[in-house]
This record gives C-alpha cells, structure tokens and sequence, in this order.
C-alpha cells in the first residue's frame, strides 16, 4: 500500500501535480524479499565445504542478496557505483560547525577531480563515482568539465534554517526524493549492480540528528555528536539546535515526506529516493554513515520493504548511527571509527559484499566436492 503524504506545513499540496508520481510508481515497484530464494540460499550456505556459520556475518549478506535478487545464488554486486549526494544547510547560521558553508562546493570541486578520500578509496574497489548537486549553495563546476560524473538536481540552493520553520517546502522534499531515484535507475541502467550512498553538506550532521530523533523516538541528546571534529560545548548547541528545530516544526513520523521537509536535507530526501529507487530494481544498496542511515528511515518509513536492498557499510563513531542502524535491523560490516562520510565506510564494505556473493556461488558443496560433511 502506498503511504499517504499527509499535507504541507503550512498545509498545502504540491503546486505540480506531476511531482510525486515518480515516488508513488517506484512504491508500488518494491517487492517483498524473496523467502523462497533466502531458504535456498541458507540451504547451500549449510551445504558448503565448511562448518555451517562459519563465515559468520558473509553468510547473512549472501542470504540477503539472494532473498533481494529472488535467486540462488544471487549476481554478483559489481561493477559499482558511489552516488555523492551535495546539499547545503540553512542550520549553518546557527554555529553548528567548525567548517565555513562554502566548504561544500569546495569539495564537490575536488570529488570531481578525483582528490577525495572517497575517489581514492573508489579507485581501490574498482567503483565508479558520480557526484550529484541536489542543493549545493554555491556554484559547482560546469558539468562539461566533468563529462558523467556530475549530475546536476539541484532543487534549490540550500536548505532554510530549519529553528525557524520548515527546511523546505513538501514539493521541494519530493523533487529531491524523485531526483534520488532517477540517479537510482541511470546508474542500474548503466550497469551498474551494486549501488553505494555517499554524501556531503556541511552541518549536514545536526539535520541527520534531527531525523533520527524523530523516526527512533531519542531523546536528542543521544544522537547529536561531534560531526566533523566540534568541540564538547557546540556539540551541546547542536543538542539545542535540534531541540529547537522539533519544537517549532512538531514533525509527525507517520509523514516521512513531511518530515523530511521539516527538519532533513536536501541530500537526506535525493537518499532515501536512492536507497527506494535500488529496492525498486532489486539492486543492493550499501549505506555509509549517519547521514545515509538517516536517510534510509526516511526511506523505511515509506516502504518498510526497502530495508531489504540495505546493507550497513560501517558503524560511524556518530551515536545516532547505532540507534539507527538499530531501528533498521542492520549489523555494520566494519567498524574502523569512521566519520568522514563522503562514502568512505560503503567503499570500504564493499569487497566485503562482493565476497559474500561470491562464496556462496563458487565454494563447493560438499557432495561435489567429495568431501564429508559428517560431524565428530
């Protein structure tokens, strides 16, 4: 069943009457996991040349897949693709990061010459990087210069601060949202079968707070952190920050687009389309950070079913990470005290992904390979 909206806040509908109908359709498209082909993929998994459990957490993605792409074994999740979603934030203008707001264009400018972290560790997984503009502030190089790796959805030139009302209209929220899942089905269409998120805004940390508070029921205090290196007193501002953009803006969680809208972020709204738009295709999508997963509640809020295309790249040393990624359902594959973003810690999951599948379709069972499977 597809999810009411609700209404906009002050209440009004999408002036467009065309927007939304691109989320309403890939809604529709999202399956249920394929318990047929996860019972399968148990089955061979406890067939394999080892002890059952063996291979610990590998074993589980590799049932996820198959249970995703409703075969066993499942494709192998390659070629890649990271999607670095920029947007800027109106909260900025409350002192809620060490960075100057300019820093976002900056570093759009050195994703796309390839002097990130994000492009090296790209490089490393054989995973192709586009960056999108969904909201960037300041201009972002021609798209000329960057010939298929920047694409260009800018809905609107930064978010408003969100302590004095809404961060964007309802109609803005679902343009970013459809923006994620166009950038979502041109990169399947192009090959790729393992989609990554990555991200970057700067205070882009405070709006993913925001949203976990709400969508997990936590207390703000326990999911604000440091975001990229503030000290222990602006980390208690954002605490209040947070607070004060609740209160004025009194989200409703059963309204993920109105949520979203309130209290998110451009890059937070072009996610979660991402993460539906992979669901929608059956392609695996590995979440990053506290600002992916924050995107993804959005994205579980309109489609619980979505959850099943996620995996948990990382665990960020971000607190509201954790309790979102407990709200999910999803156990982190690596845990390296990560806090960049970018789509860092989905880069570095990824061969870890890969391996699951590939286990599950090349080792031997032990019938083929001779071998018996008679325990001492």
């Amino acid at each position: 069943m597809v999810p009411s909206y609700g209404s906009d806040s002050p209440s009004r509908p999408a002036a467009d009457p065309a927007v939304g109908a691109l989320l309403e359709r890939t809604l529709a498209a999202i399956a249920p996991a394929d318990s047929g082909a996860a019972a399968a993929a148990r089955d061979r998994q406890n067939n394999l040349t080892k002890p059952p459990g063996s291979l610990g957490l590998l074993e589980d993605i590799s049932v996820r897949l198959a249970a995703l792409s409703g075969t066993c074994p499942p494709p192998l999740p390659e070629p890649a693709a990271v999607a670095v979603f920029a947007a800027d934030h109106g909260v900025h203008a409350q002192g809620v990061s060490a960075w100057p707001q300019e820093v976002t264009a900056q570093m759009v400018a050195n994703f796309l010459a390839s002097g990130a972290a994000v492009n090296a560790l790209a490089a490393q997984a054989r995973a192709r990087v586009v960056v999108v503009d969904v909201g960037v502030a300041a201009p972002v190089p021609d798209a000329d210069a960057a010939p298929g790796r920047l694409k260009r959805h800018r809905v609107r030139n930064g978010t408003a601060d969100m302590t004095r009302g809404p961060a964007m209209s309802r109609e803005e929220a679902l343009r970013a949202v459809e923006a994620g899942i166009r950038v979502a089905g041109e990169l399947v269409d192009d090959g790729s079968r393992c989609l990554l998120t990555g991200d970057m805004g700067i205070a882009n940390t405070t709006a993913s707070a925001a949203l976990i508070a709400v969508f997990t029921g936590t207390d703000p205090n326990e999911v604000t952190g440091h975001g990229a290196g503030v000290d222990d007193a602006t980390r208690r501002h954002k605490v209040d920050v947070v607070r004060t953009a609740l209160d004025v803006n009194r989200p409703d969680p059963q309204d993920p687009v109105g949520v979203v809208a309130a209290i998110g972020g451009l890059e937070h709204a072009a996610i979660a389309g991402f993460v539906l738009g992979a669901a929608a295709r059956r392609v695996p999508v590995i979440l990053d950070g506290v600002i992916a997963s924050s995107a993804a509640l959005v994205a579980a809020a309109l489609s619980p079913e979505a959850v099943s295309a996620c995996v948990a790249g990382h665990r960020s040393v971000e607190p509201g990470h954790t309790v979102a990624l407990r709200q999910l359902g999803l156990r982190p594959l690596v845990d390296l005290e990560l806090r960049l973003g970018e789509g860092t810690g989905a880069l570095l999951a990824l061969p870890l992904v890969q391996a699951a599948a590939r286990t599950l379709r090349d080792m031997a069972t032990f019938d083929s390979a001779g071998v018996s499977d008679q325990q001492l």
